[in-house]
């Protein structure tokens, strides 16, 4: 009897187990589901403000036009690397090396080393005049013959359109070709035959090409201004006449382009003759000079343009002006309109 009640006890109890186990297997588990991996997704980066495109305006002046070299050297030894150049006359000839690609002691080296006579083919039978074809190549050779589109540097030369007088300015084409036109001195060179029209020096309309600058997309321009000022005593020689003459005509276009620089850099070369080009190396010492001293004023205006910038990009928006009725008069619309009673027009 004992017997039988254990085995009863026994049976009871591994069925309790079994409903146990059953049970546990049954059972969830109901941890808590981590939620899903969500990517991070960083914080739009303010829009970078745009540099200031600074542009150079070499004006005209023969052989005083190595100043130009001077002052290239002084800008690019502070930090200030042009976006875009526009050269006239002279500023042409530099304006197209330094676009080329070619740095400023490069271009020093290559002024150091520049015969005259080897830019001069004087024809007898044109009245003594200049050809231009030896400065037409020479300049190709120094650009390794990139036309005006090519140019490492966006490059303008702006010349004279001797039918009509406009300004004109090359940005395509033949390189040499565009310089020769805007260094094509009246009297001293004979006109640049292009097509069917005739091309004279640039600085009858425009000495220091200021505006050129600009339509390259300048934000700042610096112009370097090397023109020969009349000085009350007479010019030595027939190329000083000529030059003279050319700065006379040309002041008062000169004077009001100039003052739509934002800097205007004067190197003090007027006691440079035309074809004094012995005195080379005393030109560009003045372009360094004259560069030199206009640091802070180029200084100023970037800052003043980069404040002007900024504060454009933090200045909230103006709210749109919401619309107005306006008196319509009693107009056969107005008869027309089964609300016009209820509204006023």
């Amino acid at each position: 009897m004992r017997l039988r009640t254990s085995l009863r006890h026994a049976r009871t109890a591994l069925l309790v187990a079994g409903l146990c186990v059953l049970a546990a297997c049954g059972r969830e588990d109901v941890r808590p589901t981590p939620p899903a991996a969500q990517p991070v997704t960083a914080a739009p980066a303010a829009p970078r403000p745009q540099p200031i495109r600074i542009g150079l305006a070499l004006g005209g002046g023969a052989a005083k036009g190595f100043a130009h070299i001077g002052v290239i050297k002084m800008l690019e030894a502070n930090g200030f690397k042009a976006d875009v150049v526009a050269g006239t006359s002279a500023g042409s000839v530099v304006g197209a090396l330094y676009a080329s690609g070619m740095d400023p002691f490069q271009m020093q080296e290559r002024a150091v080393a520049l015969d005259e006579s080897s830019i001069r083919d004087v024809r007898l039978f044109s009245g003594g005049l200049v050809q231009g074809v030896a400065l037409q190549n020479y300049v190709n050779e120094q650009v390794g013959n990139r036309t005006l589109e090519r140019m490492r540097i966006p490059f303008a030369a702006v010349a004279t359109r001797l039918e009509t007088g406009d300004r004109i300015v090359f940005v395509r084409g033949n390189t040499g070709q565009a310089v020769r036109a805007s260094s094509s001195v009246p009297g001293v060179f004979e006109p640049v035959k292009i097509g069917d029209r005739h091309y004279v020096d640039g600085g009858v309309v425009s000495p220091v090409p200021v505006d050129a600058a600009k339509q390259l997309g300048a934000d700042l321009v610096i112009a370097v201004d090397i023109s020969s000022k009349a000085s009350g005593t007479m010019p030595g020689s027939m190329l000083g006449i000529v030059n003279q003459s050319i700065a006379i005509m040309g002041q008062n276009l000169g004077r009001q382009e100039l003052a739509r620089a934002d800097v205007v850099i004067r190197p003090q070369v007027n006691d440079i003759g035309p074809a004094s080009f012995e005195q080379r190396n005393a030109a560009i010492l003045q372009g360094e000079r004259a560069a030199l001293a206009a640091m802070p004023q180029i200084r100023a205006k970037i800052a003043g343009l980069e404040r002007a910038r900024a504060a454009a990009r933090t200045q909230p928006k103006p709210a749109e002006p919401e619309p107005v009725d306006i008196d319509c008069g009693d107009s056969w619309v107005r008869r027309l309109n089964p609300f016009a009673k209820e509204r006023a027009c």
